[in-house]
């Protein structure tokens, strides 16, 4: 017993195979080696990016320790508030101590032009890697009134020693 199977394709049925073998080229030939040279560049950049989660728990705490205390970290605050202008009032403050790190929170009410409080914000975000915005509200008494006053609550993320 023979069997005589003859295939016979159409033209959609061809164009169709042909742009599924280009696909297939396309991604060994174009994606592969991009998603490697990716790879590679972030080991580079990252060398912990590729390691388990131990090491990145481990970047973040050599990240947040650093050799100032919270009173130094207060002091260049306030430096950096009078530097861009922003007037720097009495604050509140609390400590929260849970595993290795140390929140120092702050409650700042403080006052100035909307352009000094954002270089403010920019400059301490910047000078301080340890500090995070966690809240701000900004309130101005008059559309006309140049000056806004704001309430900023900031935290210093620190590791204990």
């Amino acid at each position: 017993m023979k069997l005589n199977l003859k295939l016979r394709l159409g033209l959609p049925e061809r164009l169709s195979l042909l742009a599924l073998g280009g696909a297939l080229a396309f991604s060994f030939l174009v994606v592969k080696p991009l998603e490697e040279r990716s790879r590679l560049l972030l080991s580079r950049i990252h060398p912990q990016a590729s390691g388990a989660a131990d090491a990145k728990v481990a970047e973040v705490y050599r990240f947040l320790k650093k050799d100032q205390s919270a009173t130094d970290w207060l002091a260049k605050l306030y430096a950096i508030g009078h530097a861009t202008g922003v007037e720097l009032q009495s604050a509140r403050y609390s400590s929260d101590a849970a595993g290795r790190i140390e929140r120092y929170q702050m409650v700042l009410p403080v006052a100035g032009s909307y352009t000094q409080l954002r270089d403010f914000l920019a400059r301490a975000t910047a000078e301080i890697p340890v500090l995070s915005i966690d809240q701000m509200s900004l309130k101005r008494d008059s559309r006309s009134d140049g000056a806004v006053q704001a309430e900023l609550r900031l935290t210093l993320h620190m590791v204990r020693s």
